[in-house]
């Protein structure tokens, strides 16, 4: 399936959830079919941190649910991140593996071992239960009720073809980021992220 298809499919499913989008080809989709400015965290320079940052939304707004999304370049450089996560067991923590099989971030520059990766069985072999994998948009859609919906920490691999090319960022700098998205949290949460200035 393509990354369009399957991200525009995802966000007619998108509800209230909190999104973390690490950088490269997640953020960079996600921005261009959303031009959302508020309730997501395009996560610049993420380097496979991007679902320990959603695991800190998700501990500080129990409440809501929220979906963190991987590629899987930046998967291949902290596997260990599922340790965490299966020792945290965040019921609402969705964890969406972008799996194009390259470096999109970097013009498709091939993963080593590509063909060969098996994501769905390196997070059973970490202790997940509840582990996912989609290739197609029929299955995504019979499936995204039980994987996404149901309750639980969740680890969906999207198996998507390589985008072939590059495209925009969200344009907001890292400051402009954090404040709009800390404002929105405040919001939604009822909590206090940033000082008062007086």
């Amino acid at each position: 399936m393509t990354l369009a298809d399957c991200f525009a499919f995802l966000i007619r499913q998108w509800r209230d959830e909190i999104v973390v989008t690490s950088a490269g080809n997640a953020s960079e989709m996600w921005w261009h079919l959303t031009r959302e400015t508020d309730r997501v965290f395009y996560l610049d320079a993420s380097m496979s941190l991007a679902s320990m940052f959603a695991s800190g939304i998700a501990v500080g707004l129990p409440a809501h649910t929220v979906w963190a999304f991987s590629g899987d370049g930046a998967f291949c450089m902290n596997p260990g991140m599922l340790m965490v996560e299966r020792q945290m067991a965040l019921p609402n923590l969705k964890h969406f593996l972008v799996s194009n099989r390259t470096y999109g971030s970097t013009h498709d520059v091939a993963l080593s071992n590509a063909a060969d990766n098996d994501y769905v069985q390196i997070a059973r072999g970490m202790g997940l239960s509840r582990v996912f994998a989609f290739d197609n948009m029929n299955a995504l859609a019979t499936g995204f009720e039980a994987a996404v919906r149901s309750p639980g920490h969740a680890f969906v691999v999207l198996e998507v073809e390589a985008l072939g090319h590059t495209m925009p960022a969200p344009p907001m700098d890292g400051p402009e980021l954090k404040f709009r998205f800390g404002r929105h949290l405040e919001r939604i949460g009822g909590i206090r992220i940033f000082d008062s200035l007086d």
